[in-house]
């Protein structure tokens, strides 16, 4: 048996559509897929929740996918990444009313968006949730979006952390400008709140301009808990110094102690112990009654995936059209203006595997090079719990091949083997998102 005093974290990933890395989703065989309706989203919370999970969150962007070719071809007839995103917010607001514990994300772009408006969103949703609120910072990354807000030229790699920073520095102080015990709720004497503890925040900067103070008292966690993804030297230098969660694509568990060791060293430039920012990889994983019963479902499952919808998916992400190269021909590099962490790994594995372009579009479309574990519940908690134990992360982001199936599964098969194996929770102790983060 495994042992290991640390709990494991686990997260997972959402789509508010038809597919998450898993690009056959809304293809499920055994049954529809109704993502455009509220029940979804219900049953999906729900079987995570029993599984004890720390929390759930959507990914979003604000364009459909149109890179690849220049228009939306592609991307809408396969049904890639981006062909359907609803707005993930609203989504989360309906969850927190039949849900107690698991904690609830959504993304939110500095790029497009404004601090105030941002920071009432996750205030009001920290309060509704009783404290299970999480932001997925984003910078968004291609040209789609920035022609949606009625911008011509998308702004640059590097310049897009620096607004998402000056971003982060005015939402702390929005979220700060109610000091806890403000609110006073008097109702003999009539006072609302105590006005000296609402403070006005009077921020100017070189891309953020607002008085402040918010409109709405502090909430249970004060400020939600701070997720991040970013992959690059740029990204990983952001969400050192801002984020609690960090998601990450790690193909294997060496890559994955790589990133986290490299993490830990950009937390202590910083200033930042280790423990204050969870590390989750995430993975896609198979369970069956065997083995072979695993890796049959893998196989059905990448089966229906057609390598054009991978590669409308990849040209979203790296900011590149791809359709004018050959696509039996083996690629040597893929250029990104977009997500540049991620488009280096897949040149990394498509070079070392001599992949061509339509072998590299069928494998983003199976998983975005999220990678697949197959076994029977106990062979994929030991798998899990291995690479937990050997430091490599802090936990995972599972991500669904079919839903609400393959969380369903998760929670029923995989989840007691890891309790049994001493590494994940066996109740929820704390009430809060954070408080599950801290192992409370």
């Amino acid at each position: 048996m495994i042992t290991h005093n640390p709990q494991m974290h686990l997260a997972a990933f959402l789509i508010a559509g038809p597919v998450a890395h898993s690009h056959a989703l809304w293809r499920n065989p055994a049954h529809d897929v109704p993502f455009l309706t509220i029940e979804y989203y219900i049953e999906i919370a729900r079987a995570l929740e029993q599984g004890k999970f720390d929390l759930l969150f959507f990914a979003d962007r604000l364009a459909i996918g149109d890179r690849f070719g220049g228009n939306q071809l592609t991307g809408i007839r396969y049904g890639d990444q981006d062909s359907t995103r609803m707005d993930p917010v609203p989504i989360l607001g309906a969850l927190a009313a039949v849900t107690s514990h698991i904690g609830l994300g959504a993304t939110r772009s500095t790029t497009y968006d404004q601090p105030y408006s941002i920071a009432r969103e996750f205030r009001t949703l920290d309060h509704l949730s009783k404290g299970r609120a999480a932001w997925n910072v984003v910078t968004s990354m291609n040209d789609g979006e920035a022609w949606n807000y009625g911008i011509d030229t998308h702004l640059d790699h590097d310049r897009r952390y620096d607004r998402a920073d000056e971003f982060m520095e005015v939402m702390f102080k929005l979220w700060d400008s109610w000091e806890p015990d403000a609110l006073i709720l008097d109702r003999a004497s009539g006072v609302y709140a105590d006005p000296n503890k609402v403070h006005y925040i009077n921020h100017a900067g070189a891309y953020f301009k607002t008085r402040g103070p918010l409109n709405i008292p502090s909430s249970p966690q004060g400020r939600p808990v701070i997720i991040q993804a970013g992959s690059s030297d740029r990204g990983r230098q952001f969400a050192a110094r801002w984020a609690e969660v960090i998601f990450s694509i790690s193909p294997t568990p060496e890559l994955m102690r790589k990133f986290t060791s490299g993490v830990h060293e950009d937390l202590a430039v910083v200033g930042r112990p280790t423990a204050a920012c969870k590390i989750l990889p995430a993975v896609m994983p198979f369970v069956g009654e065997t083995l072979a019963e695993a890796t049959d479902k893998r196989d059905a499952h990448n089966a229906l995936v057609d390598p054009m919808v991978g590669l409308s998916t990849l040209a979203a992400h790296a900011n590149f059209d791809f359709s004018q190269m050959n696509l039996d021909a083996p690629v040597e590099q893929l250029r990104s203006g977009g997500t540049q962490g991620l488009i280096a790994t897949v040149s990394r594995i498509a070079k070392d595997a001599n992949m061509t372009l339509k072998d590299v579009g069928r494998r983003y479309g199976e998983s975005v090079m999220v990678p697949q574990i197959c076994g029977t519940g106990a062979q994929v908690a030991e798998q899990l719990a291995e690479t937990f134990a050997a430091g490599a992360c802090d936990g995972f982001v599972i991500s669904p091949a079919f839903l609400p199936d393959s969380f369903r599964e998760f929670s029923e098969q995989v989840v007691p083997h890891l309790q049994r194996l001493g590494v994940f929770r066996e109740e929820y102790r704390g009430r809060t998102l954070r408080d599950h983060l801290s192992g409370s």
